[in-house]
């Protein structure tokens, strides 16, 4: 599967994207042409299995670059997610350089890593083999997220990994690491969110930030992320449905 994803994301592009957790391909599909750049597909939190992400990237892939979140930063789920032809994967709790490195590693055919080599949907089934081999060290894209208060402290170290493309912040687990559940905007963790952001920045690694409004999201763009996550699936449609409730009552 061919997409710009990865050049656009280290050009500078702003990438405006939005989160799939539901495990139905149309779900997927009312998103595809909604116009975002790019659909963020869970696969570490509910209920998205393999078999689910292979049906969302079949009626999406194709169209609108699909990054899987991964539920581990383990070799078997990053090769199958890629395998299945996402335009690249986001790590969680990616919370030193080593387990970065090994990201890398698990996501690169070799000589630059050692990803499994096999025949899935990405290769065409095998007839686009070669031409997927060749490229897919170009154009995959490998993301981690810094949300624990121990990635903080090495991202530093963890921003210097070759392959690492873009670094995703994770608010809310961070607070929680730091002992401060749903306190994103305590002085400390903000604090803590500066030292990513200038890290990035200072290694020119782009930064990503999740947020489930507009109005979350707009201050981390105007401090220049530019991989943005806006939304969940299943919030559109609950807002919508009271919103619609509550017009007709009225």
């Amino acid at each position: 599967m061919s997409h710009n994803f990865r050049s656009r994301l280290h050009a500078g592009e702003t990438l405006l994207g939005t989160m799939v957790t539901l495990p139905t391909a149309s779900t997927a599909e009312v998103l595809r042409d909604a116009g975002f750049d790019w659909l963020f597909i869970d696969g570490e939190h509910g209920p998205l299995e393999t078999s689910d992400i292979l049906g969302v990237l079949q009626a999406v892939g194709g169209q609108v670059p699909c990054v899987v979140r991964v539920p581990a930063s383990e070799e078997v789920p990053i090769k199958k997610v890629l395998d299945l032809g996402a335009a690249g994967i986001i790590v969680p709790q990616v919370n030193t350089a080593e387990e970065a490195a090994q990201v890398v590693r698990f996501s690169r055919y070799p000589p630059q890593g050692g990803r499994g080599v096999g025949l899935a949907r990405a290769h065409g089934y095998g007839f686009g083999f070669a031409e997927y081999v060749e490229n897919a060290n170009e154009t995959i894209s490998v993301i981690v997220q810094a949300e624990h208060v121990d990635a903080v402290e090495n991202i530093e170290s963890i921003v210097q990994v070759e392959g690492v493309d873009a670094v995703l912040l994770g608010p809310y687990d961070l607070a929680a690491s730091m002992g401060k559940m749903g306190q994103v905007d305590d002085p400390e963790v903000l604090q803590a969110i500066d030292r990513i952001t200038k890290a990035c920045q200072s290694a020119s690694i782009p930064l990503g930030y999740f947020g489930v409004t507009a109005s979350a999201v707009r201050p981390y763009i105007e401090l220049g992320y530019t991989l943005i996550v806006a939304g969940v699936d299943v919030l559109f449609l609950g807002n919508a449905a009271r919103r619609m409730l509550s017009e007709v009552k009225s």
